[in-house]
């Protein structure tokens, strides 16, 4: 495989790991869509490289500084970023290339909750984050704020609303969503959740292991939010074993209103998915905020 980026990039990582280094090998990685893919390979040495045109630069900057966190936090493995870096037509990611696959047995995956709940007991002190970032190549605002339930509604939905109809769907669905905008905080009325370090895009596609079994994560989205928010996007195309969940509710139990807080944790990924996507996502979306209205419109009266 030739790509006009390849020269850049082999210069980046030499700065990175020394001038020996040279690609004698580019292979494409699929599964991704956001990004091209490639594993690229010299003498002794592999990496994962990702690629895009020039504009894509402040979304790979923004998953340097995810990982950074995850890493820090001392929980997950994580992909170690190699370099980053754009001319006028390419932007590319370059990090080191870890031999991953899903984790399927009951032990992996109540490692892998073990673990997810030290980092969600890692906190901060205000909801969000120090810098935005991306959801999917979606914009993510991360204002810090001191009420979580504001912050999702004015960092979370709104945009989605607004960015779903900029792409033409309006009618129901943004009445709907008018609607949900204020009664969201009554989901949080005997509900004060910690200012955890979240993965923030915690589906299947973006949790793995090691060959030795141990958990790693990667492609965040991360700022400091409810841990329920991870939980219920890692049900929402589900993929996780069984055991993960029982683990994790053994560690550190939820709390007995989680199930009605799931629906717009998980309609805020589906609006992205509408917007990322297109026209096959609506119907879900739609039905998540009908639903959602009609529970909190008699909840609790």
């Amino acid at each position: 495989m030739s790509h006009p980026a390849l020269p850049l990039i082999e210069h980046a990582i030499r700065q990175r790991v020394g001038s020996a280094f040279s690609i004698r090998d580019v292979a494409p990685v699929g599964g991704g869509c956001i990004h091209e893919a490639v594993v690229v390979a010299g003498d002794r040495e592999r990496f994962f490289v990702k690629l895009g045109n020039a504009a894509r630069l402040p979304m790979f900057e923004a998953e340097v500084d995810g990982l950074l966190a995850l890493a820090a936090a001392n929980c997950f493995r994580t992909p170690a970023p190699i370099a980053c870096g754009a001319d006028e037509a390419h932007a590319f990611l370059v990090l080191e290339h870890l031999a991953l696959r899903p984790l399927h047995s009951t032990d992996e995956g109540t490692r892998f909750a073990d673990t997810l709940v030290q980092l969600h007991r890692t906190t901060g002190t205000r909801f969000g984050w120090r810098r935005d970032n991306f959801i999917g190549s979606t914009p993510q605002r991360n204002t810090p704020a001191d009420n979580w339930a504001l912050f999702f509604v004015e960092h979370r939905l709104r945009p989605q609303f607004a960015l779903a109809r900029q792409h033409g769907f309006s009618g129901e669905l943004q009445k709907q969503g008018e609607r949900l905008f204020e009664r969201v905080p009554a989901l949080f009325l005997d509900y004060r959740p910690a200012e955890s370090l979240l993965h923030g895009d915690l589906w299947h596609g973006n949790a793995a292991v090691l060959e030795d079994g141990t958990p790693a994560i990667f492609d965040p989205a991360v700022h400091y939010g409810d841990r329920e928010s991870d939980l219920a996007m890692s049900e929402l195309f589900g993929g996780f074993p069984g055991s993960f969940y029982a683990e994790y509710r053994k560690a550190w139990p939820i709390h007995e209103d989680y199930p009605r807080r799931k629906d717009v944790y998980s309609l805020y990924h589906m609006l992205n998915h509408l917007n990322l996507f297109g026209r096959g996502y609506l119907g879900e979306a739609l039905r998540l905020t009908t639903r959602l209205n009609e529970a909190l419109s008699v909840w609790r009266h």
